[in-house]
């Protein structure tokens, strides 16, 4: 079922640029988004975690926020199709109408949502719309968004393996659900490239590609984290929400009593969520960061829905070809040689010189 799910995903999606300008994806990302003038009610629906998970929904709600428009968020009591519609009707009878929703798990309940509300737009972030068969239906109401984790993982691959320069790596990924899948699968081609073609040589063994199974089970991602350090693994790509915040505060522990560990994040720069220590000898345990422009990705389309080109109906890919993916700008985890070859890197598969392989292409563990 997964394969067909990924399979739908890339055939259905219509790739097309909703940035604007030509500013990098780096510029894009660092720049403070101008406030819309609008009327709009803008309501976001949470998935597991919080709003200050340091990622999926973090990135999403700074968007909405960024939008200037008058915004609410609800976080439902579970995680159903009924939780999730619960709070997508509050939002609605609350006059909230123009309503952002992160993640797959939304998918059958913004099937039934785009036809009950009919008056309503809904943005679907790495889903869209199905009755439980995996038939995507996207109506003239909805827009699902997708982005290519694959090469942003390739990327932080590529810079990590640059940075660390030997030794073995480690990736932690939440739900083993194709956005996840992605992300390490990217990543472990983009070690396998910087391996071949920029004199690095990192190894990430089986035993250290982990997925725990959810996004919110914090202890456990210390654990997992705790065990790959012990094995002797240097930087661990963690794609997991809050079980990914677990791996983060390990890594600060270790780092605080002198050991040489890494994490790289996921979905927005997690710089400062990795910083330990005080004042000007704080440090961080973030390498760098494996980006979806998530918080772009909602203004957008909050922006575009108020110059009346809300583009109902459609899947939508964020990847290189029109900046939605990426790593910071700005690390200083990061020396400026493994910058400028990794931003060679981004602009190689942006032409097409790259081709990052979306699915296992058999040499990978996972």
């Amino acid at each position: 079922m997964k394969k067909k799910y990924l399979a739908l995903v890339l055939c259905g999606a219509v790739v097309m640029s909703l940035f604007t300008g030509c500013a990098s994806p780096k510029q894009k990302a660092a720049s403070k988004f101008e406030p819309i003038k609008t009327d709009l009610k803008v309501g976001m629906v949470t998935d597991a975690g919080s709003i200050d998970d340091k990622s999926f929904n973090q990135g999403t709600w700074e968007g909405v926020v960024g939008s200037g428009a008058s915004s609410k968020y609800l976080k439902p009591a579970g995680t159903t199709e009924a939780d999730y519609l619960k709070e997508i009707t509050n939002l609605y009878d609350a006059g909230y109408k123009f309503i952002i929703t992160p993640g797959f798990k939304f998918e059958s309940s913004i099937f039934q949502a785009q036809d009950k509300y009919t008056d309503a737009k809904f943005v679907l972030i790495d889903g869209y719309p199905h009755n439980g068969d995996y038939n995507p239906v996207v109506k003239d109401n909805t827009v699902s968004i997708f982005f290519a984790e694959h090469e942003s993982g390739f990327l932080a691959g590529v810079a990590g393996a640059l940075q660390i320069k030997e030794g073995d790596f480690g990736f932690i990924g939440g739900m083993e659900i194709p956005a996840v899948q992605k992300f390490n699968w990217g990543f472990q081609q983009g070690i396998q490239y910087a391996n071949e073609n920029l004199g690095t040589a990192i190894s990430i063994k089986e035993e250290n590609v982990v997925y725990q199974g959810s996004f919110d089970n914090v202890a456990a991602g210390q654990q997992l984290a705790a065990q790959m350090y012990d094995r002797g693994v240097k930087a661990i790509f963690t794609a997991a929400g809050g079980v990914g915040v677990g791996a983060i505060t390990e890594a600060k522990g270790r780092a605080a009593n002198g050991q040489d560990v890494w994490v790289i994040g996921v979905d927005v720069d997690q710089y400062t969520e990795g910083l330990y220590g005080e004042g000007e000898k704080a440090k961080s345990i973030i390498l760098t960061s494996a980006m979806k422009y998530i918080d772009i990705a909602a203004y957008d389309m909050i922006k575009a829905e108020t110059e009346g080109n809300f583009p109902g109906g459609q899947t939508l890919i964020f990847d290189a070809k029109n900046n939605g993916i990426g790593i910071p700008e700005t690390n200083p985890n990061l020396s400026d040689d493994t910058v400028s070859k990794s931003n060679a890197v981004f602009e190689k598969i942006k032409s097409g010189e790259i081709t990052v392989a979306s699915e296992n292409n058999g040499s990978l563990f996972k």
